[in-house]
């Protein structure tokens, strides 16, 4: 025993020295080393939902769907303008313009599962169950957000017209050729899902835990006819198609007449290609021949395209086409404004007498409304600064808008922020106005627009059927839009 221990302490000693032969030999050759895992598991993902944060949440009272009468106008009698009466005389009697509304509770969730032996074996790591049920109400609030932005069930994209595409310039590679050029249009959804690595889905099929199939229309339309343009080597093939309303996005096929393939997604209504195409993308031919855009049965409408139904009232302005491939851009003032935003803010006061208490763009579009309204003319933005140890200067350059005023407003003015938001695409400004202002005072409507729940988020504990927790989260819910006209969107901007 003597003898053993004598062995052991000698051994350690070894090890204990750096650069002893029988220690590299050891840790290095034989993984003879400590793991050193830091728990719980690291969540390494965005959870971003502005809007959802945003909006009153109100319960409702059961029911399939919200009913509301709306009064959109009163008119008075005799001259529209005045109201003068004759001496011992009536006046006419007044009317009003009014209106039904609805809107059908739906059903967002998403569901999830643990073995046994996986609970089992994240003991003294993470509580397994907990940390999946955070991540199913984590998933289910971006699906939510996604829904209350984003989601159509009114407003159909069609069949774009046939792309008015030409030839010209020189210096290009592409290929001469006599190139066939289909379009199909893409809503917001359809942008999310749609890709060159994957396509244009058409529908969405998946296998519910409970066996059922579920089927989601992609969010795109019918594809066009196809146009056909010839190409000598050297030129440029421009294309373009007629703006669509609810259209946030652009796919484009190309190739021979019958083998077109999905060469470019473009956030405005145009593209050109002067290089060799990919060729090896998506065959439009996998676009089956229907409108697939918007999800009638199972949807509501989101805050887009409650804006884009007709008859909301909502400020909608999408730009020119302009040259094809370029775009129109948004346009300086120069008086340190946007001159697309300030008309949107004044076409809002002059038909509702509102204003937006907030914008929301994608990261390409605060770019460029950045650099519109911080031109050479604006102050500089470079600002220096003393080191008092060193006395060496440090500067801090770059700057961003990050408010926007409007002028257009019965208090003198309102500054509306401005906010990023990952999930809409660029070439896309929203103005929202939160609340009526004051002149609506007998309006009713408490919230210009809010989440109607008919029963919030619930967690359900599936009874076990092997050896497996199953678990779901589920809200059910609906957007109801009561002042639509409170919206104003700019879309088809190109970036520049």
């Amino acid at each position: 025993m003597g003898q053993t221990a004598s062995i052991i302490e000698d051994v350690k000693k070894a090890l204990r020295t750096p650069n002893d032969e029988i220690a590299k030999s050891i840790t290095q050759g034989t993984g003879l080393v400590a793991f050193d895992l830091q728990a719980p598991s690291k969540n390494l993902y965005p959870v971003l939902t502005p809007i959802r944060n945003r909006l009153p949440r109100v319960p409702g009272n059961g029911g399939t769907a919200i009913n509301w009468r709306q009064v959109s106008a009163i008119v008075g009698s005799g001259h529209p303008g005045s109201g003068w009466v004759p001496e011992g005389q009536r006046a006419a009697r007044m009317s009003y313009t009014t209106a039904n509304k609805s809107a059908t509770y739906e059903t967002i969730g998403e569901e999830d599962q643990a073995s046994f032996e996986s609970v089992s074996a994240g003991q003294g790591f993470e509580d397994i169950q907990a940390n999946m049920t955070m991540r199913l109400l984590q998933q289910c609030m971006l699906k939510e957000e996604n829904a209350l932005l984003l989601g159509n069930a009114s407003t159909a994209l069609g069949t774009p017209t046939t792309p008015t595409l030409s030839a010209a310039g020189s210096g290009a590679t592409l290929p001469a050729n006599t190139y066939s050029v289909i379009v199909v249009a893409l809503t917001g959804e359809g942008m999310r899902n749609a890709s060159l690595a994957n396509g244009v889905p058409n529908t969405t099929s998946f296998t519910g835990a409970d066996g059922n199939t579920i089927t989601i229309n992609g969010g795109r339309s019918n594809k066009s006819a196809a146009g056909s343009q010839a190409i000598t080597l050297g030129q440029t093939l421009s294309c373009s198609v007629t703006p669509i309303t609810g259209a946030l996005g652009y796919a484009w096929f190309v190739g021979t007449a019958g083998a077109e393939r999905l060469e470019a997604i473009t956030t405005i209504n145009s593209v050109t290609f002067s290089a060799a195409l990919n060729g090896t993308r998506q065959l439009a031919s996998a676009v089956t021949a229907a409108d697939q855009s918007r999800n009638q049965s199972i949807a509501f409408d989101g805050l887009i395209y409650s804006a884009l139904l007709s008859g909301s009232g909502a400020y909608v302005n999408t730009l020119a086409t302009g040259t094809p491939g370029v775009g129109t851009v948004l346009t300086s003032s120069g008086r340190g404004t946007v001159n697309e935003i300030d008309t949107m803010f004044q076409a809002m006061w002059d038909l509702y007498q509102v204003s937006p208490t907030v914008l929301y763009l994608n990261s390409q579009e605060l770019k460029n409304l950045s650099n519109k309204v911080m031109s050479s003319g604006s102050s500089p933005l470079l600002q220096i600064f003393a080191d008092p140890q060193t006395g060496y200067a440090n500067m801090q350059a770059g700057g961003v808008v990050g408010w926007y005023f409007n002028p257009f407003t019965a208090g003198g003015g309102v500054r509306v922020p401005i906010k990023i938001h990952p999930a809409i695409p660029a070439g896309t400004i929203i103005g929202w106005a939160e609340d009526l202002p004051l002149q609506y005072q007998s309006n009713n409507v408490p919230n210009v627009a809010e989440v109607k729940v008919r029963r919030d988020y619930y967690q359900l504990n599936w009874p076990l059927r092997t050896r497996q927790y199953e678990v779901g989260v589920y809200v059910e819910e609906v957007l109801a839009v009561y002042a639509p006209f409170a919206m104003g969107m700019i879309t088809n901007i190109a970036n520049g």
